[in-house]
């Protein structure tokens, strides 16, 4: 059989990332050049910045795979890209150049879901088991879905506002944490959870609302300090990062027992999060589901995700025009 070997490029947000995938499981080469430090000053990451810095190094990244790869554009069977959902601006960075990639090489262009990509790290770890639960965590995201085989996608349900990563991100912020907070509140929670903070949507639905939770923590936090009080900021973490891996944890665990499926799956930036992976080992282990989790550095964004979903994308015959567009907010399908 015919090896498969997919060109990725990443550029949905501030990571400008491209791999080369082999049948869908083994990485030949990655490359991902964070701007972290560039946005770091911003508090946060600023659209135009970002793809400014994409426009500046994806070519340069480009070539520096290629090298490390001892690989060339015409050996590659096809070209994948994530089209969204993320940054506009950012997205079309690397469109653009992977429809001229195709253009030019001939070759099949694969438009990727990023959620998808994200979903499909864990094919690193482990053979997929249908049917299946995702738990999807990322800054935009916050979601449950369900698989019956691969890139076949059906949300069950999702955030109605904050996405847990987000959430993350503005509660570091009035902590007075630097960016990217979701990181630093996962170390600091070694603490006790003495603050009562109240729990998000807590019913039967597979849906998720953190904006009432972030809402109680800059109360507290100012009630605190017009009181005079200085809080304890371990212990805060500590409260807080109980409430979400709680509320995620109890909605997961009931999803899989009603679609009756024997493996999960972790996927998004806040798969990263230690106080997540730690409670779903146990509850998993608990249960007997078969739990997947991205190697940590694949937990954020990069674009040996997307080339492994790429190449479940091209076995499915899922080609994309070189009227490709960016598309900022998508529902995965």
């Amino acid at each position: 059989m015919k090896d498969i070997f997919i060109f990725s490029v990443e550029t949905s947000c501030d990571e400008t990332s491209c791999a080369i995938i082999k049948n869908g499981k083994e990485i030949i080469g990655s490359v991902v050049l964070s701007q972290i430090d560039i946005h770091k000053k911003f508090g946060g990451v600023v659209p135009e910045v970002a793809s400014r810095n994409h426009v500046k190094n994806i070519t340069i990244i480009f070539q520096e795979l290629l090298e490390k790869s001892n690989m060339k554009f015409e050996e590659m069977s096809a070209f994948a890209v994530t089209y969204g959902p993320g940054l506009t601006g950012s997205l079309l960075v690397g469109i653009e150049a992977v429809k001229t990639l195709s253009f030019i090489y001939n070759k099949p262009l694969i438009p990727v879901h990023h959620i998808a990509g994200h979903i499909y790290a864990n094919n690193l770890v482990g053979d997929f088991v249908f049917p299946l639960i995702a738990l999807v965590v990322s800054g935009g995201h916050t979601e449950l879905v369900y698989m019956k085989d691969h890139y076949d996608f059906k949300k069950i349900g999702g955030t109605m506002d904050d996405a847990v990563g987000e959430c993350y991100d503005k509660v570091a912020r009035v902590m007075g944490l630097s960016y990217p907070g979701g990181q630093k509140i996962d170390e600091l929670a070694c603490g006790q959870a003495n603050y009562k903070l109240p729990k998000p949507l807590d019913d039967n639905s597979y849906n998720f609302s953190f904006s009432g939770l972030k809402s109680s923590v800059i109360n507290l936090i100012h009630n605190e300090d017009q009181r005079g009080n200085s809080i304890n900021k371990k212990d805060l973490a500590t409260s807080f990062q109980k409430v979400i891996v709680d509320t995620i944890t109890k909605k997961t665990m009931k999803a899989i027992e009603e679609y009756n499926v024997k493996q999960l799956l972790l996927a998004g930036g806040v798969a990263a999060n230690k106080g997540l992976r730690n409670k779903l080992k146990e509850l998993c282990k608990e249960k007997h589901i078969e739990l997947l989790m991205p190697p940590m550095e694949y937990c954020t964004d990069n674009a040996v995700m997307i080339g492994i979903a790429g190449y479940y994308a091209y076995k499915k015959g899922i080609r994309g025009s070189l009227s490709l567009n960016a598309i900022s907010s998508m529902e995965l399908k």
